[in-house]
């Protein structure tokens, strides 16, 4: 303990020191979401060097790097998923940010496989007796970064909860750490209101006791796991650990114990919810992190019997296109792990992939199911993956179907304003 104890602290440094680091063109690769280095995003925009490229993921705080002008000919925040502190700076104006397109199973790599990495910067919990620190809450791509990085930065938070899984980290493979104190983000849960309660309804309809299940962030999955309270045996096999999963796990709907994989546990690259989310993962073996190539892996997730993978989407077109991540070529958000996800439930033995979305958007003015997608629109989920569409008004099996049963079924479940407008151009465009 001694010898780890003064290797520590000989690593200790300043945020001042650590920008002294940073030059001209260097790649700074920081974690994300409840692992987000704060003092250190806090700090970056004071480096004098030229052409820093900064990749991050769901930025929790509009940070002066991307959010200020004056920055913009020096870093540029290149982003595996927009924030709203991201859409924020867009509509400002500021252009050094900018989308890296991605799976989120192949992002860590894939951005290896692209460039040299000269710095990670990420959050860890306290070191223990044996020189182990472990990277919490996320692990996306922050344990593959962390690898091929030439130099480690470590932010070591009390607030950091210790994890189980592929999250340990030793202080030998540390070349500066920075001690902090701040409470990690948080995210409320959503009150679903009563649209949200119908698309739950018809989603719930479709997930059989014994099924493990990934769930999104959101007032739809918020709303389909309070319908779950009477299933029976659920487990989970998700990127994301959320809130509601902790409330089926104490009315023990979910017990994991019919799991494929991984039988007993909870499975998840990330965690993110409030204090009482961090609480439960804390020290917790049943709980098990572990890297997004892995979790995300559609080959992986597809081992999972009856998987059920449960996302939302913002809009989709009548062949069946999935749009969730881009307003035409505006971006919004990101793919992150809804593909993944979606194909390994699909490629699951009695396996779903559900794609869930609200009929209408913008006040009622504009149907969120449109002839096809406006110009410039990503496609999220591509018309050959997709198995079900789910609106308040039902739900529309499409995997095997042909384009012109597809659109019959989604114009049954759109919006009833817009059914006869929808066929109209369904007809213009010779689908109907």
């Amino acid at each position: 303990m001694k010898k780890w104890k003064e290797l520590y602290r000989k690593k200790l440094t300043s945020i001042d020191d650590v920008l002294k680091l940073i030059k001209d063109g260097a790649t700074v690769v920081a974690g994300m979401t409840p692992m987000e280095p704060q003092v250190f995003l806090s700090e970056v925009h004071k480096v004098n060097s030229k052409n820093v490229q900064i990749f991050t993921c769901l930025n929790m705080k509009p940070y002066a790097f991307f959010l200020e002008k004056a920055y913009e000919p020096n870093i540029t925040n290149n982003s595996w998923f927009y924030g709203k502190p991201n859409r924020d700076a867009l509509k400002e104006g500021i252009r050094s940010i900018t989308y890296v397109p991605n799976n989120l199973h192949q992002a860590g790599t894939d951005l290896i496989a692209a460039r040299n990495i000269d710095f990670f910067v990420g959050v860890a919990s306290p070191m223990d007796e044996h020189g182990f620190l472990t990277l919490s809450a996320s692990i996306v791509y922050e344990k593959d970064i962390l690898e091929a990085a030439k130099t480690v930065i470590l932010e070591v938070n009390p607030a950091a909860p210790i994890t189980h899984g592929d999250t340990s980290v030793h202080i030998t493979e540390v070349d500066y750490i920075l001690e902090v104190d701040y409470e990690l983000p948080e995210v409320k849960p959503v009150q679903p209101g009563e649209t949200e309660k119908m698309i739950a309804y018809n989603i719930s309809e479709l997930v059989e006791d014994g099924s493990t299940i990934q769930l999104g962030i959101g007032a739809i999955p918020d709303a389909v796991a309070r319908l779950f309270k009477d299933k029976k045996d659920l487990g989970v096999h998700t990127e994301m650990l959320t809130e509601s999963m902790i409330d089926l796990f104490e009315m023990g709907v979910i017990t994991n114990r019919n799991k494929t994989l991984w039988k007993g546990k909870f499975v998840c690259t990330f965690a993110f919810g409030t204090k009482r989310m961090y609480e439960f993962v804390n020290s917790n073996p049943g709980v098990m992190f572990f890297r997004g190539k892995y979790v995300n892996d559609p080959y992986i997730i597809a081992q999972n019997e009856k998987m059920v993978s449960i996302n939302t989407a913002l809009m989709v077109d009548l062949t069946g296109n999935v749009c969730s991540e881009s307003i035409g070529p505006r971006h919004y958000s990101g793919t992150g792990g809804q593909l993944d996800t979606h194909r390994g439930a699909v490629m699951s033995k009695d396996g779903k992939g559900i794609i869930a979305l609200k009929s209408i958007a913008k006040g009622g003015q504009i149907s969120t199911i449109v002839p096809v997608l406006p110009e410039g629109s990503a496609v999220t989920v591509p018309r050959q993956d997709v198995d079900y569409v789910v609106t308040e008004y039902g739900v529309a099996h499409l995997r095997g179907r042909s384009v012109r049963e597809r659109a019959k079924m989604l114009i049954e479940i759109a919006h009833p304003d817009f059914r006869d407008w929808l066929k109209k151009e369904a007809k213009k465009l010779g689908i109907l």
